[in-house]
């Protein structure tokens, strides 16, 4: 039987929904259906599956005021970015609706005859997201899975499975899937590891901390199950010493602070040329310090509660003695997990704070002389996720970033992620790439088949 997991809003500690915690009993009867789906899925007409979901899209913006509020009041963030973010779930069911009928092979002249290539559906996808942003991640994986032929068991993070949940019931009333679409709710430990481990299962696409992917590549290769992973970040922003530094310091404090810093591509570490260091610090602390920390429901607010009191213990544990820590702003009193940013002026680069991902409001200001210097300072890291790079030297710009060894670089801009882009880590960072035309490969199996055309002598 299903134990029951308790849910609580992270600005007011209030206990907002329950969610059952599989077993493993219904992890394997959830397998088992998938697996009968999607044989159904796979064979439909690529129309159907392309109108299927595009109605899904449709249905996501119908329900987007309500999932919006679930995703505010689960994790804590802004209301105004829930929606947001709602609506690239929609843009990202679109895109792969129109990707369907572009899933291509190659034909290859080889001696003998001509040798032809298919994707091929893997099977049963494993989609096991986040708590950070549990609505856009879980997307990211199911549309292009579910473009690509497979069916799909999504695992929402514990802390956060309510959006998820209901986005799961909403495809279900439309009944354009099937059991080609079903979410499972429970612990990592237990709903996650057994679909990791589960012969059943094709393909794993996880995104969560390092530490948890090591055990996801662990359990899968009991089955040799293919794995996407997406990981952890300790992404560096370059500012040298041309840069136009109003636009720059403006731009700083969202691209680290942004979910309150609960962000794999968070800018946590600026490393900043000497010759505008003091000047960048005063003006990141002043842009930082006009941030509103408040109620996420108040569309005024730039940034919401850390997600729950542990998280907000283990962010706290970054601050030790003998740091030149800067308090950025004040949080509200009272109920809630919250934290107000601080910025960390010139650690040692070797620090705990410097190189461990924190995933909180905490930032590091670390100065540096030379381009090479930047480029080694950046790359002094186990993680290899996002990044920018902030000057008006395009070859500076690009011998940096040719130089920085990430999965994802900005010029003069914080953006990481764009449907249409490939998207995932170098290093500790993860394995395999999703989004744009990369989710393809990510989500089908190479097939090569041979046809004799020479004539029998």
């Amino acid at each position: 039987m299903s134990s029951i997991i308790s849910v609580y809003n992270p600005a007011t500690e209030e206990l907002i929904g329950e969610v059952p915690s599989h077993d493993l009993a219904e992890v394997d009867a959830a397998v088992e259906r998938a697996r009968k789906a999607q044989s159904i899925w796979a064979r439909k007409p690529i129309a159907e599956r392309r109108d299927a979901l595009w109605a899904i899209a449709d249905a996501v913006i119908a329900h987007s005021d309500e999932l919006a509020l679930l995703e505010s009041t689960d994790v804590g963030k802004p209301l105004a970015a829930a929606r947001q973010e709602v609506l690239g779930v929609a843009e990202c069911f679109k895109y792969y609706a129109g990707i369907i009928d572009k899933i291509l092979g190659d034909t290859i002249p080889v001696d003998g005859g001509i040798s032809m290539t298919f994707r091929e559906p893997m099977g049963v996808v494993a989609v096991i997201s986040p708590w950070n942003f549990p609505l856009p991640i879980a997307s990211w994986g199911i549309a292009p899975a579910l473009a690509c032929g497979n069916a799909v068991i999504v695992k929402p993070a514990a802390l956060t499975p309510l959006s998820t949940v209901r986005l799961g019931q909403i495809v279900n009333e439309l009944g354009v899937v099937g059991d080609a679409l079903q979410v499972l709710t429970g612990s990592g430990a237990r709903v996650g590891n057994a679909l990791a481990e589960h012969p059943g299962v094709n393909k794993v696409s996880f995104t969560g901390s390092t530490e948890t992917g090591r055990s996801i590549i662990q359990a899968a290769s009991k089955t040799m199950k293919r794995v996407t992973l997406e990981l952890g970040g300790k992404s560096a922003s370059v500012v040298y010493n041309d840069v136009d530094l109003a636009k720059c310091v403006q731009a700083a404090p969202m691209s680290v602070f942004d979910n309150t810093g609960q962000d794999c591509c968070a800018r946590s570490r600026f490393l900043v040329q000497r010759g505008v260091f003091d000047e960048f610090v005063e003006g990141f602390i002043e842009s930082t310090r006009a941030l509103k920390i408040g109620n996420p429901l108040d569309a005024t607010t730039n940034l919401g509660p850390l997600v729950s009191a542990g998280h907000r213990e283990s962010v706290s544990s970054f601050l030790g003695e003998g740091l030149n820590v800067v308090t950025a702003g004040e949080a509200p009193e009272g109920p809630g997990f919250w934290m107000a940013p601080r910025i960390v002026i010139a650690p040692d680069p070797k620090s705990r704070v410097a190189t461990d991902e924190i995933f909180g409001p905490i930032a590091s200001v670390i100065p540096f002389d030379t381009e090479e210097e930047a480029i080694a300072l950046a790359n002094s890291s186990i993680y290899g996720l996002s990044g920018s790079i902030w000057t008006n030297d395009v070859g500076q710009a690009l011998r940096t970033a040719r130089g920085v060894e990430s999965g994802a670089l900005s010029v003069n801009s914080n953006s990481s992620i764009r449907m249409q882009t490939p998207f995932g880590g170098f290093k500790q960072s993860g394995i395999g790439r999703g989004l744009g035309q990369a989710a393809i490969e990510a989500y089908t199996e190479l097939k090569t088949v041979f046809v004799r055309t020479d004539r029998d002598n």
